[in-house]
């Protein structure tokens, strides 16, 4: 049987490639049908079908990640994963691709990088795009990295205001006969964009934020009739927007001002999903290159992982609604 070796001089990187007892070896073999046998700082490398060097790839790409991160950072499923496939897909990816797009939260020390290709293009069409549209199912990072570079870019002074919005299709978007005022009658629909804010920033950095005007939480409908200046715009769960609403919502953009969108067109609620305005605009509007289109797929959920697994069987069903 062929075999290669993989050296590793560093013994702390040696350790985080193996993984506690092997267990990042053991699940790299699976992954990629190569037999992997660890020994002194050496990995031995053998497979009956030339898949070792397939493997030999992908352990410079995760010794090269893992390189980058912090000493304490240790390598999640999903990184295996994500990166062993990536090698056998034969895209092409570096490390560096991953890595060079950090973000730090100076209040809470947070670290954000993107996990995928998918997300570190996400991110910078943020940064290049005046527009920016993200498309692809739940646990992709759609709307959590939209936060995170909505606060980068408030708290390095780029913007003054950051302005998240979502359709609440539930309550009618009337909202007038829900109990209580304007805040306790839209939170139920705006709460994952809490979620994030609060994972990102302390709980009373929010509210003060938030009770000055820096950052507003809102339905869309409160975006009509207004010209956005100064401000980084989130419009979160865009798959139920009428075609109106996304005209109306995109003809808000005032000068140096952005606006990122999102959305899972498997997810619409709408009552005729043909007229999603999400789906009509990227067919309208995939031709003008200062609006960026980032489409993701099952491969970049990060969240736990058997929320991929189950994404994957609703597919195989034909089940998307």
């Amino acid at each position: 049987m062929p075999e290669n070796t993989f050296e590793i001089e560093n013994t702390a990187l040696y350790r985080r490639i193996c993984g506690h007892n092997d267990r990042n070896v053991r699940k790299l073999e699976k992954l990629m049908n190569v037999e992997i046998i660890p020994r002194g700082n050496l990995l031995i490398v053998r497979s009956e079908k030339e898949g070792d060097e397939a493997a030999l790839k992908a352990l410079h790409l995760i010794s090269d990640f893992l390189n980058m991160k912090d000493p304490s950072y240790e390598l999640s499923e999903f990184d295996l994963k994500y990166l062993a496939r990536s090698v056998m897909s034969g895209n092409g990816i570096k490390a560096d691709d991953l890595n060079r797009l950090k973000v730090v939260i100076p209040d809470t020390g947070r670290i954000i990088v993107p996990r995928t290709i998918n997300q570190a293009d996400y991110m910078t069409a943020i940064h290049e795009k005046a527009v920016t549209f993200s498309i692809g199912p739940a646990g992709t990072g759609k709307t959590y990295l939209a936060v995170v570079e909505a606060l980068n870019f408030f708290l390095r002074g780029m913007v003054e205001r950051i302005i998240l919005t979502r359709p609440a299709v539930e309550a009618g978007e009337n909202l007038g006969y829900l109990p209580g005022d304007l805040i306790q009658k839209i939170n139920p629909y705006l709460r994952p964009l809490y979620d994030a804010l609060f994972d990102l920033l302390p709980y009373e950095k929010v509210s003060k934020l938030i009770e000055r005007g820096s950052i507003e939480i809102a339905p869309l409908a409160y975006m009509r009739g207004r010209t956005l200046n100064n401000a980084i715009i989130i419009l979160d769960e865009a798959q139920n927007t009428t075609m109106s609403q996304m005209k109306m919502f995109l003809t808000r953009l005032g000068e140096n001002s952005k606006m990122v969108i999102s959305g899972d067109v498997t997810q619409i609620d709408l009552e005729k999903p043909k007229h999603s305005g999400l789906i009509h605009a990227m067919k309208l509007l995939k031709n003008i290159k200062e609006i960026g289109f980032i489409r993701f797929t099952r491969e970049d959920i990060s969240r736990h992982p058997i929320v991929e697994k189950i994404v994957e069987a609703y597919e195989q069903k034909g089940y998307t609604d």
